[in-house]
């Protein structure tokens, strides 16, 4: 048992978990440059509906201070839709691992929301940041990519306020008959090829692809998520199950 928990998931490969996120970290640093472009190409523009779908469940307050964390979100694009959404006095703080990634973001944002959002280097399991100190926390396409998520959620649930929000989102399980064998043959086939003609990295995308099929089923992951504390957990899926928005309170 010890030496089946020292190891875990890089796709299909196992691999000692102490190693997992230096792994991840290559992949990310690889495609930080055209980690955008790939998005639209491989989804054909849907994740800018299921990140707008992220928001409109989000609602950050236009007349109050609403201060968000979004985790993994180096190249901004929670963050910037989340400000244009908020009021006045939202403020997002973006936290990613990868310094290509927040590269990539501080360079999009540019002087474009002043004070209001700032980019933090950091590790979703040990967030350099205080207990109770956001409204809300986010992040998108990411856990999967946490070597223990089990920690990343319990310090989302730490640095949240009571009241504070919970929300994920992440590819899932297509539950379409028909549709997950083409969604299959597209993720295998088609996903590692763009990334070889575009990203100019194959495996990367490769990785990417596999992670998804490794990502717990939504009703397991809503029981990771109760585990960590949170109450009121739910999901709702997008997209025939493509991904899906995973929710939870921190009430206590």
């Amino acid at each position: 048992m010890a030496a089946d928990e020292s190891r875990t998931d890089f796709g299909f490969t196992r691999v000692p978990l102490d190693e997992k996120q230096g792994r991840v970290n290559e992949v990310f640093r690889s495609v930080a440059q055209r980690y955008d472009l790939m998005n639209d190409l491989m989804s054909g523009g849907l994740h800018r509906a299921w990140k707008s779908a992220l928001i409109s469940t989000l609602r950050p307050s236009r007349t109050r201070s609403f201060d968000l964390l979004d985790v993994a979100g180096g190249t901004g694009d929670i963050a910037f839709r989340a400000l244009e959404a908020g009021g006045p006095d939202t403020r997002v703080t973006v936290l990613d691992i990868n310094d290509a990634m927040l590269g990539v973001g501080r360079e999009r944002a540019g002087g474009r929301f002043g004070g209001r959002i700032a980019f933090v280097a950091g590790n979703a399991e040990a967030l350099p940041l205080p207990d109770r100190s956001f409204d809300a926390y986010t992040i998108a396409f990411g856990i999967r990519n946490v070597p223990r998520i089990e920690r990343a959620l319990a310090e989302a649930h730490r640095v949240l306020r009571v009241g504070g929000r919970f929300l994920c989102l992440e590819f899932s399980h297509v539950d379409v008959p028909g549709l997950d064998r083409i969604y299959d043959a597209y993720s295998f086939r088609v996903i590692p090829r763009l990334g070889e003609w575009v990203a100019g990295d194959k495996e990367s995308y490769r990785y990417l692809v596999e992670s998804i099929r490794r990502f717990p089923t939504p009703g397991a992951f809503e029981g990771l998520i109760a585990e960590a504390g949170f109450a009121r957990v739910s999901h709702r899926r997008l997209s025939g199950g493509i991904c899906a928005i995973h929710s939870g309170w921190k009430l206590a």
